[in-house]
This record gives structure tokens, sequence and C-alpha cells, in this order.
């Protein structure tokens, strides 16, 4: 069994009864679609055409939704239903990233992710879903696709019909007879200050046609007049939650090189500073994961329900096993250290393996980042593949900053914060050549441009320019290279200050691109 909708474009009259059935039926709150009808409007006066379409989730064959999430809340029925429990959904919000169809939802009743799921209460007994039995012209047809004899087969087999974002690969069960190209592109048309009914929500971003590559190009003045608003999901703390866990896994990275490879002398008072800062970064890391979730005290749900396709998950097991590791090394050290007596034998030779495993749990930690926003394949942005270099980098960079900070209350020597200052100083170099490369090479698609272009010209620029790349990498490669005064405290904070400038502007920009 292959579920599925075709949406008649012909007959569709933009009653929105749709829309209301589907609240009535599954008792949605206000403010939360899971169907609704978009308008568009081209033309000029008075020879203006009004299009409609309704909108949902598509029911993909290939659901991004259900690969991030990391306790099978958002499950693929064995009838091809892309379906939801709100109650093992921790309120990570990434099915809402890795949709590209804007479908999925916060409910701020449940504080679940919520969504069309094709209602299946009615088609478990045979029921046809609320919205097809309410439309009035019939412009909605649904059910199982392999079923030949099927009303849906049949229209699907007379009638050329679209679908949207087919270049995602998601291979959606949504089709549109006559299917408008510009209510298909949601970037395609220019939004106004506010819709037919209702005011836009201030964090929305305008859109409307621009240059560049896959672009529908519109030759009449087009509009949206009406559509569902979606909010920005993820805020400050998951750009927060980049730099605590760059500056963790940094510095047990760092540790690691030095003392593990026999570099420097291993120094206990330094070792037990740097390891205490690094388990301090990795737990505020895993505060700030907590914080953002609708359902904080189901977390442990990743543990005992894991969906291990999802990155989420994989993630959270990684940064579990590094912060044992660390908790578990620096008690040992410290308990020694207290005692004033010389560390045993036993820990002494095992710290190069000790080291070893933590640098390679650490860039774990700092990576896998990369793979689960690589999994939101609602953003396109986030799916370059300098991503996981940026975050090796980031490591480094802050590691290293953070451990100058810290030169004037240990006894690091001169090697030592020598070393730091030299690195910190390079990767910043490094990362500047990898934004640049980031923003001046051409996107995969539109949609990654015009965040690209939000992030460098639009409404985050004084964000980037002064934030990320003035304060974060030119004031501080100025300071290491006059040899200011000062310059092992204004430095490093500048470079943290500016990696939250850069990180904050990366992970909202993509999200202020509309799907819908």
């Amino acid at each position: 069994m292959s579920y599925g909708f075709v949406i008649d474009n012909r007959t569709c009259i933009g009653c929105h009864a749709c829309s209301t059935a589907c609240k009535s039926e599954n008792d949605v709150p206000v403010g939360i679609n899971r169907t609704w009808v978009k308008y568009t409007e081209v033309g000029h006066y008075p020879e203006v055409k009004r299009g409609f379409q309704v909108t949902r989730c598509n029911h993909c064959e290939n659901p991004p939704c259900v690969s991030i999430c990391p306790t099978e809340s958002m499950f693929k029925r064995d009838n091809g239903i892309v379906d939801f429990d709100p109650e093992v959904c921790i309120g990570c919000k990434g099915c809402i990233q890795a949709c590209p169809y804007d479908a999925i939802d916060i409910d701020p009743v449940t504080s679940s992710a919520s969504k069309c799921n094709f209602c299946a209460h009615r088609t478990e007994v045979g029921l046809e879903p609320a919205c097809v039995v309410v439309c009035p012209t019939h412009s909605i047809i649904a059910g199982d696709m392999k079923d030949k004899e099927a009303e849906i087969s049949k229209v699907l087999k007379k009638n050329p019909v679209s679908v949207r974002k087919p270049e995602q690969g998601t291979s959606p069960k949504l089709f549109y007879i006559e299917g408008d190209a510009v209510s298909l592109t949601p970037t395609s048309t220019t939004l106004g200050q506010d819709f037919m009914w209702s005011e836009r929500i201030s964090e929305q971003n305008s859109c409307g046609p621009m240059e560049g590559q896959n672009v529908i190009a519109s030759t009449h003045m087009t509009q949206v007049a009406y559509n569902a608003q979606h909010k920005i999901h993820w805020h400050w703390p998951v750009p927060a939650y980049f730099v605590t866990k760059g500056i963790g896994t940094g510095l047990f990275m760092l540790l690691s090189l030095f003392f593990g490879l026999g570099w420097l002398p291993f120094n206990r008072e330094a070792a037990l500073a740097i390891t205490g800062s690094s388990l301090f970064f990795i737990l505020a890391t895993t505060a700030l994961l907590v914080l953002d979730l609708e359902h904080p005290k189901r977390f442990l749900y990743i543990i005992f329900r894991p969906q291990w396709k999802s990155w989420l998950t994989r993630g959270a097991f990684i940064l579990i096993a590094f912060s044992t590791l660390t908790g578990l090394w620096f008690t040992l050290e410290f308990f020694y250290w207290f005692r004033e007596v010389p560390s045993p034998i036993w820990l002494q030779s095992s710290r190069p393996w000790v080291y070893f495993l933590g640098f390679l749990l650490g860039t774990a930690s700092s990576v896998y980042t990369a793979f689960l926003f690589g999994q939101a394949e609602g953003r396109d942005l986030w799916q370059s593949p300098l991503f996981p270099f940026h975050l090796i980098i980031h490591s480094f960079m802050s590691g290293s900053a953070f451990i100058l900070m810290l030169s004037p209350f240990i006894p690091l020597g001169p090697a030592f914060a020598f070393s730091m200052k030299n690195i910190m100083m390079v990767t910043l170099f490094i990362d500047l050549l990898l934004i640049w490369s980031e923003f001046s090479m051409s996107h995969a698609s539109e949609v990654a441009t015009r965040a690209a272009k939000d992030i460098t010209q639009g409404s985050f620029q004084n964000l980037f320019w002064v934030g990320a790349i003035f304060i974060g990498h030119c004031l501080p490669l100025l300071l290491g290279a006059g040899r200011l005064p000062y310059f092992e405290f204004v430095g490093p904070l500048g470079l943290i200050i500016g990696l939250f400038c850069y990180e904050y502007a990366y992970v909202v920009a993509p999200q202020k691109v509309p799907n819908s």
C-alpha cells in the first residue's frame, strides 16, 4: 500500500473547507495548520488571476523528518502514511528543520511536533480523510496509489501532475493537477506587509524574486495573498551550543596533542585546569541542548528509545562518551593532586591512551553536528561540504583562545602559551579562507543562495561583517600580529564573541527562507 493525495487545481475554489475540517477532526489549535490553502495572485489590475494551492505534509516516500527524529516520534506506517506520536516527542524541532515543505509545527497544547497524518484514525477503519469528505468540488482525491482500481490511481494515470521541490529527492506523494509554478515555488513570489485576513509575523523574512540559478522567473507582478505562517524554531541556544561545544572539545583535543604525543612535558596543574574547563563547557553544551527542547523532561528518551539513523541520537551518545571519559580522567587526576602525592604508575602509563581516545571522541563530538545539520534537508545552506571543516577549525580556534585566557591563572609555561597563540592565529586565518569559500562560491540551490545573501547583504550583514569578521577574526589577528598588550584576553574574547555572531547568522538565516 502507498497512500497519497491528488489536488485538482482546475476545480479548487479556495474555500478553506479542507482547512476547517482538518482543524475540527484533529482538534488542531488556533495558530497551527496541518492543511491550509495558499493564495497567489499574478498580473496587474484589472487583469489579475488568483490561484489556490492546498498545502500540507507530502507523506514522502523518503521522509527526512523520520530519519532525523531521535525517538521515532515521526514514523512511516506500512501503508506509506508519515505519522507522529506526540507522547514520545522530545520537542527537538529537528523534524521541522528537515522538512522541505514547512509541513510540521509545534502544537502549543502538547508542545510536540504535529502535522497532517492522513487522518490515520479514519483511514484505519476504511474512511477517507476529513478534508476529502468535506471538499465541495471533489478537488482532493486520496487513496492507495498501488491499487489500480482506486480513484487516485486512475486520476494519476489520466492526468499530468507536478509536485513541490522534486529536487529534494524525498519523492513526495502530494500531487497537483495543473500545479502553478509560482505557487509551487515559495521564493518566486513577493510577500506583502500583510495577508488578506492576518498580519505577517515579524520574524518571517520578506522574500521576492531574485537573480540566481534554478529560479522561477515571473513576467508579471506576483504576490502571496494568503499563506500559513511558520515561526523560526532554533534561536540563540543552538548557536550558543556551537560555541560551548567548540570550546569544550577544542580544549581536550589540544591537551591530547601536546601532552598525549609528548610535544610538551606533562604539567598536572595545567592538565587539571584544561580538563576541568573542557568538562564544564561540555556540560554547558548538554544544558543548552536540554534547554532548547520543548519537552526537556523527556531528554532521556534519546537514550532509552533511540532511533539510530538520527544524528541527534548518535551525537548524544558521542557527547556522553566524551564527557564520561573527561569526567573520570579529571576525577582521577584531581584525587592525587588534592592529596599532594605523585600519580601512580598505572595512571601515568595510561595517559597517552586516554588522550588518544579523548582526541577521537573530541573530534567526533565536534564534527557530528555537521551531519545532523546535513539531515536538516529543509535548510539548503546547511548542506555545505565545508561544514565539518568549519567545526574542526572552530574547535581549535576557540580551544586555543580559552587556554590563552586561562594563561594568567595557571602555570602553562611560555612554550605552551606561545603554541596556543600560534594555533589561534593560524586557525583564524584558515577560518577566514573557509568563510570566503563558503560565501563567494555559488551554492547548490536558490534557497541556499538566498540564505547566504541574507547573511552577507541582508538583515544579518552587521552581525556578520562587524561581529563575525571584524571582532571575531580581524581584531584578534591584528592584536596578535602587533603583540599589543592585553592580547591574551581581548583577542580570545573577541574571537569567541565573533564565533557566536557567525553561528547565530548561520543558524537563523536559512530558517527565514520560506519553504511553502
